[in-house]
């Protein structure tokens, strides 16, 4: 009798233990991680990425891979992968897609992704986007390109260092999340079109695009303040994804969502400016966040000490608890617009 009682209680314990490990974790507060997201971090790897050694990062050049190769590092000491399913870090974009619509002579280039597999519904994947082509060097000088779009590659690597330190702790996204960074943006958003049309993950099983472009900055319409940060598209596909990134701000963030250029009317047309236009043509809903123009756009002097980096880091935080809710709420995003 008294072994039948020994039995039972191991049985009973090792029971509960397997319950608990199996449990669905709760995901549902953030704020920990939110944390995590460094203007330290942010400040040190873009003036890395928009140095003079990257010659500006045109699509394609020597300098654009050396900044590649720095964004692989940084992935590799934060302990995030590649993708399964994936070889390396690298999509090879071939010369011959880039130029077949407009021949620009543009050499081969490639986007590079890394991964973080969902806990729950790994199937599901939540893909967070940003170019890191720039325009190069023009009459002897370089472009770097701080804001458009270091701003955004140095946020989606720290997102995802978030995200890595969350899984580590027991906390990793029920859904796979794959971080994209795409090339050849400024030719014609070649990379995200070359990505969407050749997935890795099926597009079917893609819930949403969270795209980063330009948000280190402010624009002139907000010359008193850059607490603010333009929403562009996530109402055009579903309601769904326009009530998270509204929600998630109240709750956390608390800065001024500006939609005037999601106006379908809008004369600028940047919703079909940027790489999260390519997943919104195939029916992915898609967000984009813009900080707008500004006297350096597309100039030699988008340096990295011109941009502002509290508004750079709260941004991040916008894009990464926007990205905690898709990742992890029970179901997708619906589409119900079309």
């Amino acid at each position: 009798m008294k072994k039948l009682l020994i039995l039972f209680l191991i049985v009973t314990a090792y029971s509960c233990k397997t319950t608990q490990s199996t449990a669905s974790k709760d995901n549902s507060d953030p704020s920990k991680y939110i944390k995590a997201i460094s203007e330290k971090d942010l400040k040190t790897m873009l003036y890395t990425i928009a140095s003079d050694e990257m010659e500006g990062r045109e699509t394609g050049s020597k300098g654009q891979k050396k900044a590649g190769l720095y964004m692989i590092e940084q992935y590799k000491k934060s302990g995030i992968s590649f993708p399964k399913g994936a070889s390396d870090y690298y999509q090879p974009v071939p010369a011959a897609f880039m130029n077949a619509r407009r021949n620009q002579n543009l050499p081969d280039s490639e986007n590079i992704w890394a991964y973080i597999e969902g806990t729950e519904k790994p199937d599901e994947v939540l893909v967070i986007s940003a170019h890191y082509d720039h325009v190069g060097i023009k009459n002897g000088e370089v472009y770097n390109g701080a804001d458009d779009d270091g701003s955004g590659t140095v946020a989606v690597m720290e997102m995802a260092k978030a995200f890595a330190k969350a899984k580590k702790q027991g906390h990793g996204p029920k859904r796979s999340i794959l971080f994209l960074h795409v090339t050849g943006e400024e030719h014609g958003l070649h990379g995200s079109r070359y990505y969407s049309e050749n997935p890795l993950f099926p597009i079917a099983n893609t819930i949403a695009d969270i795209n980063i472009d330009m948000i280190g900055r402010r624009d002139v319409e907000h010359s008193n303040t850059n607490n603010y940060v333009y929403v562009i598209g996530a109402d055009r596909l579903s309601s769904d994804l326009h009530n998270a990134v509204v929600a998630q701000n109240e709750k956390y963030i608390k800065m001024d969502l500006d939609f005037k250029f999601n106006d379908p009317k809008d004369p600028n047309h940047f919703y079909e400016r940027s790489d999260h236009y390519n997943f919104a043509k195939h029916g992915i809903p898609s967000v984009f966040f813009f900080n707008g123009v500004h006297e350096d756009y597309h100039g030699k002097g988008d340096e990295p000490q011109k941009i502002e980096y509290d508004a750079l880091t709260k941004r991040t935080k916008l894009a990464f608890v926007v990205a905690w809710e898709l990742a992890n709420r029970e179901n997708r995003p619906v589409v119900d617009k079309k």
